[in-house]
């Protein structure tokens, strides 16, 4: 079974949801994308992560990011998953849920780890550019919740370094400072660039304000 690596372009699929047929890609359209797995349907792990999903609707909205959930049981148990993830996490899941029965998405994005479980998907995460490139690969083990905090700060940091010179320092938050990519030397350019300074730490590595025009917030 082929691996995804990051920089690869997410396998395209047509596959029956929650919200009926998706192409995958034509879903995606010129928005960033957010695909994350599931074990199965009603549990109570995913059960929270759905609905934490569903209330961060306008965060991931300002971020021209849509989201899309995989789980290998049929669309009307998702349906009647959905029922349950409203009420008990008291919000409204607006977004499809991949109803992947035959694990064919699954065997697409390598969702299905033997050592770990024979028939139910690991809980993966897949962060996907508007090219529809792979930019961010998370894995977490079945008993574990994701930090959907984390994969927001992670959409941030992607969105900024693609449109200026920048990374993004360990912890790095929207309005913190950042550090200047090694690649960039020339002075004039630099000075174009970050108006606002920086501070050079060592000759590798230098701080400079986050520019203004990428903080969303």
């Amino acid at each position: 079974m082929p691996t995804l690596r990051l920089g690869d372009t997410a396998p395209d699929f047509e596959q029956a949801s929650s919200a009926g047929p998706i192409r995958f890609h034509e879903w995606l359209g010129d928005s960033w994308g957010v695909l994350f797995s599931h074990p199965a349907d009603f549990t109570p792990v995913c059960t929270t992560e759905l609905g934490l999903t569903a209330k961060l609707k306008d965060e991931f909205a300002k971020r021209n990011v849509k989201v899309i959930a995989l789980s290998v049981d049929p669309v009307d148990k998702h349906g009647q998953w959905i029922e349950d993830i409203n009420r008990t996490q008291h919000t409204q899941v607006g977004f499809p849920i991949i109803a992947d029965a035959d694990r064919k998405v699954s065997e697409l994005y390598d969702l299905i780890h033997p050592n770990a479980s024979t028939t139910a998907t690991v809980r993966s995460l897949f962060v996907i550019d508007p090219a529809k490139k792979v930019r961010l690969i998370i894995t977490y083990p079945a008993s574990t919740g994701r930090n959907f905090d984390e994969i927001l700060r992670v959409i941030d940091s992607l969105q900024l370094t693609d449109h200026h010179s920048v990374a993004t320092p360990g912890n790095w938050r929207q309005g913190d400072d950042v550090v200047i990519v090694p690649s960039l030397q020339d002075p004039e350019v630099i000075a174009q660039k970050f108006p606002k300074g920086y501070t050079a730490v060592t000759p590798y590595l230098r701080l400079t304000p986050q520019p203004e025009a990428s903080i969303k917030r």
